[in-house]
């Protein structure tokens, strides 16, 4: 069965996500927003549950695009975005970020909330909690200028092995319709994660399930994890070179739409230089590359990117500026 722009937990099985708004470069010392998956050892920030982060792989650029963040307070932030395009339409985008007093760690504070909204008056926007020590909620929206597209409410509960977690999204009920996840993570060794999640949808006329059980192994400097279920397989590698490079390959088959892919992503840093460089190549043999540069005194965060797609023969580029 096909399953539609709802669900955004870990991904044992890929389905389109929220279009969420991304948190902003903060000023220093301004608390970061948490991620909202489970913390096991020796698990990188930038890997997913059972999945390399996208933050890997270059984000793909094109035209310009300029951003002014400016902090109100140590609290609250407000940015500004304005997009050039030769492609799709130019737009301009306000964005709003709230931390809350509740410290959890020097890193964490709750709760958070973050809004941004288009020319259009199209807005995204989320708010995470953490309700207890062991019990994080978080809900999400999406509208298109006066109507509502997307919503969803997350629940997640963290043991002292195991995580929890359960998903709400485009409940209606006149309807009857909506999607349904439950998701449970369980760490049977230090370096041993088995895991399942069952994901329910239903609307008029249409009902189904996907069950899929997974698995992670987490050596020193590296992550293995494997991924099996009615919706296909998924299989991921990650690996931490140095304190500089890190790699990942990621690969998919689909048995809804018969085809599968290789995706291979690495990131270097180069902290003395202030330079971050993304770097990617699938197999539909696009290859694309991000290239970022913290230009000190000055608040000045410079980008470039390439991407060119052989198949079809597309390349396109773009350059970015974010001050503060």
């Amino acid at each position: 069965k096909k399953i539609e722009n709802l669900i955004s937990l870990p991904k044992f099985i890929k389905i389109p996500q929220f279009s969420l708004p991304k948190s902003p470069n903060f000023l220093p010392n301004f608390p970061q927003i948490p991620k909202f998956s489970p913390k096991f050892p020796n698990f990188p920030q930038n890997v997913g549950i059972f999945g390399i982060s996208a933050e890997l792989f270059p984000v793909q650029m094109e035209g310009v695009k300029l951003t002014v963040n400016k902090g109100l307070s140590n609290h609250f932030q407000v940015n500004h975005t304005v997009a050039l395009s030769t492609l799709g339409e130019s737009n301009y985008h306000f964005g709003a970020t709230y931390v809350g007093t509740k410290h959890l760690s020097p890193t964490e504070a709750f709760p958070v909330l973050v809004g941004d909204m288009d020319n259009s008056g199209s807005l995204n926007a989320q708010v995470v909690h953490q309700v207890s020590s062991r019990i994080r909620s978080k809900i999400a929206f999406q509208t298109q200028q006066s109507k509502f597209v997307n919503w969803q409410v997350d629940g997640e509960y963290r043991g002292g092995d195991f995580t929890a977690a359960l998903t709400l999204g485009n409940p209606d009920i006149l309807m009857g319709s909506g999607i349904l996840v439950a998701h449970y993570l369980q760490s049977v060794t230090p370096a041993l994660a088995l895991g399942a999640e069952l994901v329910y949808h239903r609307r008029p006329g249409e009902e189904g399930a996907v069950l899929s059980l997974a698995g992670r192994y987490s050596a020193p400097s590296w992550i293995g994890t494997v991924t099996l279920g009615q919706a296909g397989a998924h299989l991921t590698y990650y690996h931490r070179a140095s304190e500089q490079l890190q790699v990942g390959v990621e690969f998919e088959a689909s048995t809804r739409l018969q085809d599968s892919s290789v995706a291979f992503g690495y990131q270097l840093e180069l902290p003395r230089g202030n330079l971050l460089f993304r770097g990617s190549l699938d197999s539909s043999w696009q290859v694309g590359a991000v290239l970022e540069k913290k230009l000190p005194p000055l608040p000045l965060t410079l980008a470039l990117g390439a991407f060119i797609n052989h198949r079809k023969e597309k390349f396109h580029c773009g350059f970015g500026l974010t001050i503060g």
